[in-house]
């Protein structure tokens, strides 16, 4: 309980130190928000960029051409067979007469289908699967291929290699972002320490010399950092939560011209916990490389 009290007790004397120096916290704590807010934002982007491509493609599907000859009874089990699959989300069955209409009402084909004394074309049943990824698409095609009934197997995976491809270079893109803004993170949080290590260091030597153990002289330190870094995730998430509000306002007087309904996704409670879990980890990280380098320095004289 008294070592509860006493972090409580830390915790209380590094905030009523941040209120004192109310220039310098503002500062550090709008540097750190705006550089965090950069890779968060275009997460957001990202993520709503994703959201947007999927309305505009459809659903992924899987069109599966049944064996000429097939009869009704077995067409069925198939259909069966498929909906039991883990793997198929739902099915569509299509049957051969009502795709030879489609075909028919055609104007670039209505020629050709004049011509036909019968149908070519066979049942068919198109299959969207659970998992919209590339690789789970063709990991179902190819074992559909393997079903004997089935005379052809067609995945138009194109369009999801590409999306992949634009979607895996941003999230590459925002992780380096994200790398070097969070180094110099730390390397603000290190100088500012190093800074407060230097001005305090009497009082550091003579709390040494009444047999303060290294823990509880670095303690207040390392609040102080974990303080700022949360400090400056809270300003980066008022940047990007008032950003994505205000351009949604236009955002959706744009959409309405091109008949649209696209607007930025808003940080859920997970990404929200998250960047405030990851802004106070940074700030605590660069106080204690700080504190570490610089504390074994000052010994009593």
């Amino acid at each position: 309980m008294s070592t509860f009290i006493e972090h409580l007790r830390v915790l209380r004397a590094t905030l009523l130190r941040l209120l004192l120096t109310p220039n310098a916290t503002l500062l550090n704590v709008l540097i750190i928000g705006i550089a965090l807010s950069l890779p968060v934002g275009g997460y957001v982007i990202l993520k709503s960029v994703q959201s947007l491509t999927g309305q505009l493609t459809g659903t992924p599907q899987i069109s599966v051409f049944i064996k000429v000859g097939t009869g009704a009874g077995e067409v069925t089990r198939i259909g069966d067979k498929l909906k039991q699959n883990a793997k198929i989300e739902r099915v569509e069955f299509v049957p051969r007469d009502v795709a030879f209409k489609k075909l028919q009402q055609s104007t670039e084909l209505s020629d050709v289908i004049g011509d036909l004394s019968q149908n070519p074309l066979p049942d068919a049943y198109i299959v969207y699967p659970k998992a919209t990824d590339a690789s789970a698409m063709e990991s179902l095609r190819d074992e559909l291929k393997t079903w004997a009934q089935f005379d052809h197997v067609q995945l138009d995976s194109a369009w999801v290699h590409r999306l992949e491809a634009v979607l895996g270079f941003g999230r590459l893109a925002v992780g380096i972002l994200a790398g070097l803004l969070s180094f110099a993170l730390i390397a603000i949080t290190f100088n500012t320490i190093r800074l407060q290590i230097l001005t305090r260091r009497d009082e550091i030597e003579v709390a040494k010399l009444i047999g303060a153990t290294d823990a509880f002289i670095r303690r207040p330190f390392l609040y102080f950092g974990l303080a700022q870094g949360l400090l400056g995730g809270v300003a980066a998430w008022l940047i990007v939560s008032g950003s994505v509000f205000l351009l949604n306002h236009y955002l959706g007087d744009l959409a309405s011209v091109y008949a649209s309904e696209f607007s930025l996704l808003s940080l859920s409670i997970a990404d929200s916990a998250t960047l405030l879990g990851f802004a106070a980890y940074l700030g605590w990280l660069g106080a204690w490389f700080s504190v570490s380098q610089h504390l074994w320095q000052i010994e009593p004289r």
